[in-house]
């Protein structure tokens, strides 16, 4: 008779199986090693639940948003900034909005997808300006990863030999549209750098998966497998080997750990009969996303470790960062009486903005990027609510559907993303008084943006509304102010939370040693955005991936040489 999960010592145990749990499960399951994953919400497959291709009209709902799932009814992330029986608590005077996704795949079935690797700059940020600190490893010891990431997953971009913007092995980019043909024009006329954008989309087949047929649903969770998601290109080879076994519904609660200090398992609860259960493993990864996994290690209390599992240097939870954000949309005339058609693409920018200036120029030390929106894609709330703010629009009856006819598609936008320095007054610990559903102990987040990253933010706003003006067109809303921190989104609202396990050379100021392995703990490994020791002006999701591939091999290495 097999014996049941809670009877069998894994090799290997992952919490999590987003980007990072998913890669980790590919590489030590594919290596002959016995692997359990944990996944806090339920099993999500691609074909079967993706909404890909529903249209608004055949809910009641018209694809509005629910408290399940924030960003639409369609949308492929189960979960947002509140789950019920789930809380979080700010510190008074802060603001932090987390956001939590429960199912198989985790976020990766629902990003947008903008795939850029971090560049030499980015790892040595302290030795160029004094701020922050290095990280132990460099571009190079990265480098060979971000290739095999791009050669499984696949990317589209184009070759530009721009010094911290390195280049991939891409896939053709799509052309551009027709309102991002405009933004380009402006673009070059202020010389602001704009090149194609970089997607984890197919544009040509790849390992059996097919080129995306350009029906821009991808934040719906891909049907077909043209874009990346662990779900879709990570946990099935993992699955394929027999090698890998999956727990859904089960929350973890604690690392446990023997009288040596070794890591033995996880408790978890089962979420659909309320059960506690344990999991026996010879290591385990921790990739349950940065801050929940800073909050297992926090909950990981004993008398060998007080303070928390790996906490020693008392940095778990500490430097928490997230992208900086804002956006502004403009209406530009020039759009205006389109030609109906179809505007191909996939789902999201085919064209953006990489940092291109100096900051030693400026008066805040770190860049951003540029993220580009607008045309005719699907007709959103937004545009039918804000019809008024063009000129003359509005009205009722058949000069209201001539304004929706005239003015769709004159509308574009842009987001900038940001670097943000870590600073000691942004951090997450456990709450001494709130606990969720299970009784596990929930985070409490202390979150301050300095004028570092008010000042870069006001910076997006002047060139995002002179792009617009360049284009002939007018911002939506005044220039924001000081008052206002000049329009800063809320920290977390990107969705780019990095730090609070970082990795370091010494256990006395880090989390992890350079191969996210605990100094305090040899078979304990963290495997998502926990580890950063710097926010970039990227997104984050390449890296994690290529971090846990080169995580995970220095496992199966220690493993061949008996040290684990």
């Amino acid at each position: 008779m097999k014996r049941s999960p809670q009877q069998r010592t894994y090799d290997v145990c992952i919490v999590g199986s987003g980007a990072g749990g998913g890669m980790a499960a590919k590489v030590l399951a594919e290596s002959g090693a016995d692997v359990v994953m944990l996944e806090a919400g339920p099993m999500w497959e691609l074909a079967g639940d993706s909404a890909m291709f529903t249209w608004p009209y055949e809910s009641p709902r018209r694809g509005a948003s629910t408290p399940e799932r924030n960003f639409g009814e369609f949308h492929a992330g189960l979960g947002g900034w509140s789950l019920e029986g789930e809380p979080y608590t700010t510190a008074p005077g802060d603001s932090f909005d987390w956001f939590r996704v429960r199912q198989l795949g985790g976020r990766t079935n629902h990003w947008g997808r903008i795939s850029l690797r971090f560049g030499p700059d980015d790892f040595r940020r302290r030795s160029l300006d004094g701020m922050g600190d290095d990280w132990p490893i460099t571009y190079d010891a990265l480098a060979p990863y971000y290739d095999r990431v791009d050669e499984l997953v696949g990317i589209f971009g184009s070759r530009e030999g721009i010094h911290n913007e390195p280049d991939g092995i891409f896939q053709p980019p799509p052309r551009p549209r027709c309102y991002e043909l405009v933004v380009k024009e402006a673009c070059d006329r202020m010389n602001i750098t704009c090149i194609p954008s970089r997607l984890s989309i197919l544009t040509r087949p790849l390992n059996g998966r097919p080129a995306c047929h350009y029906c821009g649903q991808c934040s719906r969770g891909c049907a077909v497998n043209a874009n990346f998601s662990s779900t879709g290109v990570l946990i099935p080879p993992a699955l394929a080997t027999g090698n890998l076994q999956i727990i859904p519904n089960a929350m973890a609660r604690n690392v446990t750990t023997d009288r040596t200090g070794l890591a033995t398992g996880i408790n978890y609860i089962d979420k659909d009969d309320g059960s506690d259960n344990h999991i026996r493993a010879r290591i385990v990864v921790l990739a349950a996303s940065a801050c929940e996994t800073a909050r297992l290690l926090l909950n990981s209390t004993s008398s060998l470790f007080p303070d928390g599992l790996a906490n020693s240097s008392g940095t778990v939870g500490k430097y928490l960062t997230d992208s900086t954000g804002t956006d502004v949309a403009g209406f530009i005339p020039r759009l205006m009486d389109g030609v109906p058609h179809n505007e191909d693409g996939v789902g999201g920018m085919h064209i953006y903005t990489p940092w291109w200036l100096d900051n030693s120029k400026l008066d805040f030390p770190r860049g951003y990027h540029i993220e580009v929106w607008g045309g005719r894609g699907m007709p959103s709330y937004g545009f039918m609510g804000g019809i008024h703010n063009y000129p003359n629009g509005g009205g009722y009856g058949k000069q209201l559907k001539e304004d929706y006819r005239r003015y769709y598609g004159a509308v574009v936008g842009f987001s900038g993303r940001g670097e943000m320095i870590p600073n000691p007054d942004s951090y997450c610990e456990l709450d001494p008084r709130v606990v969720d559903r299970w009784g596990i102990p929930v985070l409490r987040f202390h979150f301050q943006w300095t004028d570092r990253e008010r000042f870069q933010v006001k910076h997006m706003q002047e060139t995002f509304r002179s792009l617009i003006e360049e284009m002939g067109g007018t911002p939506f809303g005044n220039m924001p102010t000081a008052e206002n921190e000049y329009g800063i989104l809320p920290g977390g609202r990107v969705i780019h939370e990095l730090g609070v396990t970082r990795m370091g050379n010494s256990p006395h100021n880090s989390v992890l040693n350079r191969d996210c392995q605990a100094h305090d703990v040899k078979n304990l490994f963290v495997a998502d955005g926990g580890p950063f020791v710097s926010q970039a002006d990227k997104n984050p999701t390449w890296t994690i991936l290529a971090l846990s591939m080169r995580t995970s091999e220095y496992i199966i290495q220690q493993r061949n040489q008996g040290n684990l």
